[in-house]
């Protein structure tokens, strides 16, 4: 008998457990859903209602919508909304049309029907509004770019220009996505490509055909452009890798 009533509220306590983990774990606890949300919804009598909808962390709402096709068709309201206890709908308050309530979803609100269930059918797609995704100013590379680069490590061992000789060099172009670059004996030219993450790619690259007395340094250097891809750079100092490898180059800017 002990044992029954022991394993009983260990279910008890396994079912509880589980229901404040689903409760805890809802679309209003889990998923960044402020900001602002565009659709065209279905209409009627009209070529279609375009409905910007956005939500406040505060529980404000601001809705706008436009009945495409008609004159002085624009409507706009402001309030507050409330979230559902299962925290994965809001409910516009004080709505002169009835209640409007709304799904939340990663990145989307489902326009729910008047019975607060999700809209189906052929039409289904167009009841759902999309969040805004506020684009940042792309920065990838913007200290890499149009600076003479000296070469100064390679595979961890210092270059040192011989009296009189050019000193190893890299600049990239902002303008026209190409670099232009010196190994010691040879002009290197080609393009690259820069990506988010600090990844970089040298493509075309192509070298003048001097012969030198030792083109040991040059020919790595090229080597090292080849397979770079992706660097690190603080405006003064740049470094080139591959993948997680220790640093193939290390450059430093000219003034």
């Amino acid at each position: 008998m002990k044992k029954l009533i022991l394993l009983t509220l260990l279910a008890g306590f396994a079912l509880w457990g589980c229901a404040h983990t689903d409760a805890g774990h809802s679309s209003r606890n889990s998923l960044n859903w402020a900001g602002t949300y565009v659709g065209t919804l279905p209409c009627a009598d009209c070529e279609g209602i375009h409905t910007t909808m956005t939500v406040n962390q505060d529980h404000t709402y601001a809705l706008t919508t436009l009945y495409q096709g008609r004159e002085n068709a624009t409507f706009e309201q402001q309030g507050s909304f409330s979230w559902s206890p299962d925290g994965s709908t809001i409910t516009l308050d004080d709505t002169a049309d009835g209640p409007l309530a709304y799904k939340v979803g990663e990145n989307m609100l489902w326009h729910l029907g008047m019975d607060g269930q999700v809209i189906t059918g052929d039409l289904a797609e167009n009841y759902v509004l999309r969040k805004q995704i506020a684009k940042t100013p792309d920065l990838t590379g913007r200290c890499i770019l149009d600076t003479r680069w000296k070469l100064v490590e390679l595979w961890g061992k210092p270059v040192a220009a011989s009296d009189g000789a050019r000193v190893p060099f890299i600049l990239l172009s902002s303008k026209d996505a190409r670099f232009t670059g010196f190994g010691g004996c040879n002009a290197a030219s080609g393009g690259y490509e820069l990506k988010t993450g600090n990844r970089i790619r040298f493509t075309d690259m192509a070298s003048t055909l001097m012969a030198c007395p030792d083109m040991g340094v040059e020919q790595e250097f090229f080597q090292v452009l080849g397979m770079a891809d992706n660097f690190a750079c603080d405006g003064h100092t740049l470094y080139l890798h591959k993948a997680r490898m220790a640093p193939l180059a290390k450059f430093e800017a000219v003034p």
